[in-house]
């Protein structure tokens, strides 16, 4: 993580929104073998969260049609819900991932 990110992140000012589709993907590649050393994180996120003071982002209707009808060739169901829920919350996401400048929200790296 950037030192910016983690700046931001670490700011007593800043709200700090964790996307329960992260958890979704998260499991998924535990499952799918991919992040076999998961299995604690998975088991214990929700506690982790709170301690950070972290809140979580449920995935509402709202998000689950904006990002079904997020325009463009983003295939990555996960992205398309970071995407919108972003932008419907008016939200910044933290990522490298350069695919998320291909859309109307902003990001921090």
């Amino acid at each position: 993580m950037s030192a910016a990110a983690r700046n931001s992140i670490g700011a007593g000012s800043t709200r700090v929104l964790v996307s329960a589709a992260s958890g979704w993907e998260m499991a998924t590649k535990y499952r799918l073998g991919k992040m076999p050393e998961a299995q604690n994180l998975i088991q214990k996120l929700a506690q982790y969260l709170r301690k950070e003071r972290f809140e979580i982002l449920p995935m509402t209707l709202p998000h689950s049609l904006a990002a079904g009808l997020l325009p463009g060739p983003q295939r990555d169901p996960f992205d398309r819900m970071l995407i919108a829920q972003a932008r419907l919350e008016k939200a910044q996401l933290v990522t490298c991932d350069a695919v998320f400048k291909n859309y109307d929200v902003a990001v921090l790296w």
